[in-house]
């Protein structure tokens, strides 16, 4: 089985769609998909909405997703060809408790992508790819924690306005000496991603 992580800096940064663009150009794989999302204090992770009954049940859930609309990041998945799609919403913090059931869902699979940083606290990838964007000014903790796990960068191409990333107090020597592939929406996956990804996914590699 493969397992495939794509993480990122921040929100809107292109995480899904790098990995919606993986499951299209990859189809052979027949992958499963699953994004993870914490949430934070007063929101319920069983369906992401304001909550003030934060019990033991409402720690973390997991849902398959079933719309094919494109609507949602999972349908997305859907959309692009995965045999399977999951959200797994947990509160922050509170991620260990759904990592059982993630790992019963990875032993299912035929291949998995998957959309999280914090995951890597649990499990190690085959590929960890982080997306990361200079015009996007906050930079997650935990994408600053598992940086240096990353095999490879995908970077919002910048360097045509010679501007300095947004984000302060944030050094890239983690991922020194890794290839950087530059896209420019909505162009996510270049050819060359897809042809780095299907060369690590082959044994011996």
């Amino acid at each position: 089985m493969a397992l495939i992580v794509i993480g990122g800096h921040s929100r809107n940064v292109g995480k899904t769609s790098v990995v919606a663009g993986l499951i299209a150009a990859l189809c052979d794989y027949h992958w499963t998909a699953l994004k993870i999302t914490q949430y934070g204090h007063g929101v319920c992770s069983a369906d992401g909405e304001p909550c003030h009954c934060a019990t033991d049940d409402h720690t973390w859930s997991i849902s398959e997703e079933k719309d094919r609309s494109g609507e949602s990041d999972t349908s997305r998945f859907l959309v692009a060809g995965a045999t399977q799609a999951w959200w797994v919403r947990t509160q922050q913090g509170r991620l260990a408790e759904a990592v059982p059931t993630i790992r019963r869902k990875l032993a299912e699979a035929e291949n998995v992508i998957l959309e999280s940083n914090s995951i890597l606290k649990f499990l190690r990838p085959d590929l960890y790819l982080t997306v990361l964007d200079p015009a996007t000014e906050d930079f997650k903790k935990s994408a600053q924690e598992f940086l240096d796990l990353a095999d490879a960068v995908v970077l919002h191409d910048s360097r045509e306005k010679s501007e300095k990333p947004l984000w302060d107090g944030v050094s890239l020597k983690p991922v020194a000496g890794r290839p950087v592939f530059y896209i420019r929406p909505p162009l996510y996956v270049t050819t060359e991603i897809v042809e780095f990804v299907r060369r690590k996914l082959v044994p011996g590699s």
